[in-house]
């Protein structure tokens, strides 16, 4: 049953989608359903996924990696970074060599979530 702002990926593909609007139907892609991703909240190895919400002036600074960059490298990087505010969606693409941080010149807001996603180990959320 899909619901508002699930992500789900196709396994054969690649495709990901985020739910916008839901009827509860479930996503089907290349003839097979799609998988939900799991949010992970903890991080449990070496390299640090979980985002680190940074408030700055004029809005907020998402990086992935506090003390150490996420490895940014053609078979290991992070592809996006969301960032989620009362009801508005931001999101920026990263690609590899980039660095893995996003900033959101945004309003402040009291109910704000940030997300991301490593192309090896999945999604990640962070509130702050």
């Amino acid at each position: 049953m899909t619901k508002h702002l699930q992500i789900y990926k196709c396994n054969t593909c690649g495709n990901i989608v985020e739910i916008l609007s839901s009827n509860g139907a479930p996503l089907v892609c290349c003839g097979k359903n799609m998988d939900l991703l799991k949010e992970q909240t903890a991080d449990t190895s070496l390299e640090k996924h979980v985002p680190f919400i940074e408030e700055i002036e004029d809005g907020y600074k998402v990086k992935i990696g506090e003390k150490q960059d996420h490895p940014m490298i053609e078979k290991h990087y992070i592809q996006w970074i969301e960032l989620i505010s009362g009801k508005n969606i931001y999101r920026k693409e990263l690609n590899p060599n980039d660095k893995p941080e996003a900033v959101f010149k945004i309003e402040k807001s009291e109910d704000v979530i940030a997300r991301e996603y490593c192309n090896i180990h999945g999604l990640w959320k962070k509130n702050l």
